[in-house]
């Protein structure tokens, strides 16, 4: 038992002033920054950038998805061990409102973005003709609308519920949560499934994958995870919470960032199989394309580092304990993550060539400067745990076998 536990302090532990102002002026100059850069960007190339802007949006959505996912699990399963780290997660869940705004150039490059179904030309197709009652832009901003609706409250009784309980302490707030759990899973899983379809499969209209909402939330779930592993060697490093944030909690957020990791290998090979092994030309053609040129090269470069290194390097007890392999597990998972979404997108508007430019970089800066601002902002003006959480005493005394 950490020695400590017995005598904790129920009193949040905050930045300190100068720290926190530092973290705030770094915060809004990268939000403001980023921003400034995409618009840079959408006014010199729009059409690389409507979908460079998508990678980007989706890219940042989904770290935050995987956020709220994290929040939600852990209440379902009523964890203790992940009160110390459920904070920063609450953080990230609590972006998705702002994320709603973020989707505003996605409604204004939507043409470019979905033209394969929202072009008059489409009508004649008869397959797509079949679709449109599904495929129509009223009825496919109505469900965007309904998304963000559905991760704005999970995400408002979550974070606040746990907010709240900072101030008053009442369990009943615990039991609370845990009770919308169990509703929040099923909402959660089916709006991440099919915001998945709608953002990113429908730009290729007439291929499908049943399983393609599964294999968005696992890149979600790893995203999320590994966004989660860098915050907390951040706050370990800075030594701010040497009693409730240990080595331990760091074993155990590896060891979660290994699992979806395994999990998402599965689900993407599980894809790839069974198209490859139909060999149906309708099908086999979204990986076709992505097999030429220097997309080929982009591919390896995906399988790799969205499995056996980090796989490698999370395998070991000391791989998830220590912060250089850890720190760099979850660096390159993340780096994996964005390069997964671009490997989706970004062949509908250069398919002859996987070569980044400076637009893909501009466009990225808008959505993560705007959510890594947001993130400096929580960590200077929120508690950095929930300090007076029924569980913390559990989590404090956590020791890995």
């Amino acid at each position: 038992m950490n020695p400590t536990a017995a005598n904790l302090a129920l009193d949040p532990v905050r930045l300190e002033k100068t720290r926190a102002d530092r973290l705030l002026n770094l915060g809004g100059a990268l939000a403001s920054g980023g921003i400034a850069l995409s618009a840079l960007a959408g006014v010199v190339a729009p059409q690389r950038f409507a979908h460079a802007y998508l990678v980007a949006f989706t890219f940042t959505t989904t770290l935050c998805l995987g956020g709220l996912f994290f929040v939600i699990i852990q209440h379902l399963t009523r964890a203790g061990w992940s009160v110390t780290v459920r904070r920063q997660m609450e953080w990230l869940a609590s972006f998705l409102p702002v994320c709603a705004l973020l989707f505003l150039p996605v409604v204004l490059f939507r043409e470019r973005l979905y033209h394969a179904w929202m072009s008059p030309e489409a009508a004649a197709n008869e397959i797509l003709h079949q679709k449109a009652a599904f495929l129509n832009p009223g009825f496919f901003f109505f469900r965007a609308a309904l998304y963000f609706a559905i991760w704005g409250l999970l995400s408002y009784v979550f974070v606040k519920g746990s907010r709240d309980q900072d101030e008053s302490g009442d369990p009943a707030l615990t039991r609370r949560m845990r009770s919308f759990s169990g509703p929040a899973t099923l909402l959660f899983a089916l709006s991440v499934s099919f915001a998945g379809f709608d953002w990113l499969m429908s730009m290729q209209p007439l291929w499908y994958s049943t399983i393609f909402g599964v294999y968005v939330f696992s890149g979600a779930a790893v995203g999320g995870l590994a966004a989660l592993a860098l915050m907390l060697l951040a706050i370990q490093g800075s030594g701010i919470l040497r009693v409730v944030s240990t080595i331990e909690h760091r074993h155990d957020v590896g060891k979660f960032l290994f699992g979806f990791t395994v999990f998402y290998a599965y689900i993407s090979f599980s894809q790839y199989f069974l198209i490859w092994y139909a060999n149906i030309p309708e099908e086999t053609i979204f990986y076709a394309v992505r097999w030429v040129g220097s997309w080929r090269v982009a591919s390896l470069v995906l399988v790799f580092a969205h499995f056996p290194v980090p796989f490698v390097l999370l395998l070991s007890r000391t791989g998830k304990r220590n912060p250089v392999i850890l720190g760099a597990a979850a660096g390159i998972l993340l780096f994996a993550h964005y390069l997964d979404l671009y490997w989706l997108v970004m062949p509908h508007v250069a398919p002859e060539s996987a070569a980044p430019s400076w637009v893909d970089f501009a466009a990225l800066a808008g959505p993560l400067g705007a959510l890594l601002g947001f993130l400096a902002w929580r960590a200077a003006r929120s508690p950095l745990y929930p300090s007076r959480d029924p569980m913390l005493r559990e989590a404090v005394r956590l020791e890995n076998a």
